[in-house]
């Protein structure tokens, strides 16, 4: 079937290492980690794990008014700044476009977790009545493509994806399908998750998911490394801009990348682990290289969900196996920039699929950090600890969540 082809023209990254993306690209290429103690949650040090990734630098009110932002979930203020850049980075002329074909997909795999929980305190130290009126908007995962689209005027498709740690990937996907069918030229897309905070970091300690590395917060989190313990809670943003490809080259649009194959599946397995076989992670792969009418051989770079668990990361390396074949596979540079950003939840997809065009457009593989101990389980080429300059024409980006949603995203060079 004929279908329209998909650019990438803009990029905003809200996260631990920076805030701006080429300080953002700089730290990454450099190795730099974002992780640190947590300094913004009450009583941390009761808790067992107390370090993640938490946003420092940014400047707030050059992009939500200080009054507005005093209402607003923090998943809501980081999604609306990163879009706000990579609206900027595109240079999109909103005057001079159809605002009812831009539309925006942009999620949360836990929403507005730091407004309930606060509002939650609340009520039960001062009744109902206590309760902001405000709870349910602000809240809500859904709210994050609305505050986009109200800000901008864009009428085209408008909803979230909510697939745990998959969303922000499980949402360009869905937008790169709405401009291939037609039905939109621009998207805003990706992720955003404000949850380094008392419930959360409880939560995932409970689970026993997240590093208790506490004495060394910058080598705690040490994807495929026989030493890792868990996943390193972080928060941030991660927003591209997708376009119709005529339709950026007509504007003189500055383009990173083809955004070319997009696969989803499912595990069907388990609610929390993923699949021991790694079947479904594999085909979901599989699907993205066809999708983006290519073949395993052509892939050159994969950034990986990469957690820094057991599990993720020895089931992630069998599924680059089962879908590029073990001869290739070997071949194949695999990196996961969660070693500095930390795991961002829902908006891990969207800066990471920004990480891929960065990565393409400079021919950059960036580093696997804190790797010292090879793991027999793990033994693909991971980059490690220092970015690799490498003819990258083909890249694929994973991202596997809590329910067993797997989401590849396939970015290509322009030609």
């Amino acid at each position: 079937m004929s279908r329209r082809e998909v650019v990438v023209t803009g990029l905003g990254v809200v996260s631990p290492v920076a805030s701006e993306l080429n300080r953002f690209w700089e730290g990454i290429k450099n190795g730099q980690s974002g992780i640190d103690q947590v300094k913004n949650v009450e009583n941390i040090d009761q808790y067992p794990v107390t370090i993640g990734g938490e946003i420092r630098d940014l400047d707030v009110e050059k992009f939500v008014d200080k009054k507005e932002a005093r209402i607003m979930d923090p998943f809501s203020i980081w999604g609306i700044a990163a879009a706000a850049m990579a609206i900027e980075d595109s240079k999109l002329d909103l005057g001079a476009i159809d605002l009812q074909r831009v539309g925006v997909i942009a999620s949360s795999g836990i929403g507005g977790m730091q407004f309930l929980q606060n509002q939650c305190f609340k009520a039960v130290e001062g009744g109902p009545r206590r309760i902001s009126p405000q709870l349910i908007p602000q809240m809500i995962v859904n709210i994050l493509s609305g505050y986009i689209s109200i800000r901008y005027g864009f009428k085209g498709p408008n909803f979230c994806v909510t697939s745990a740690c998959a969303s922000g990937t499980h949402s360009i996907g869905e937008a790169m399908r709405i401009i291939q069918y037609g039905d939109a030229d621009v998207m805003i897309a990706g992720g955003s998750e404000a949850s380094v905070a008392m419930l959360a970091i409880g939560g995932f300690a409970a689970l026993r998911a997240t590093s208790r590395r506490n004495d060394d917060p910058k080598g705690a989190s040490r994807p495929f490394d026989k030493d890792r313990d868990g996943f390193v809670m972080s928060e941030g943003a991660g927003i591209i801009v997708l376009e119709e490809k005529q339709h950026a080259l007509k504007r003189g649009a500055t383009i990173y990348c083809d955004a070319a194959g997009y696969g989803r599946t499912c595990d069907a397995y388990h609610i929390t682990a993923p699949s021991e076989t790694a079947v479904e992670a594999g085909r979901g792969m599989s699907l993205a290289i066809a999708d983006a009418r290519l073949k395993p051989e052509d892939i050159d770079y994969i950034n990986a969900h990469g957690t820094s668990t057991y599990y993720n990361d020895k089931g992630e390396t069998l599924a680059i196996k089962r879908a590029l074949g073990e001869e290739l596979a070997y071949k194949v540079a695999v990196s996961s920039t969660k070693s500095m950003t930390g795991h961002m939840l829902g908006a891990a997809g969207g800066v990471e699929a920004a990480i891929m065009a960065l990565a393409i457009r400079d021919n950059i593989a960036p580093p696997t950090i804190n790797y010292t101990t090879p793991d027999p389980d793990c033994d693909l080429d991971y980059v490690p600890n220092v970015a690799r300059e490498m003819e990258i024409n083909a890249a694929l980006s994973n991202s596997l969540g809590f329910g067993g949603h797997n989401a590849t995203l396939c970015f290509t060079k322009t030609k």
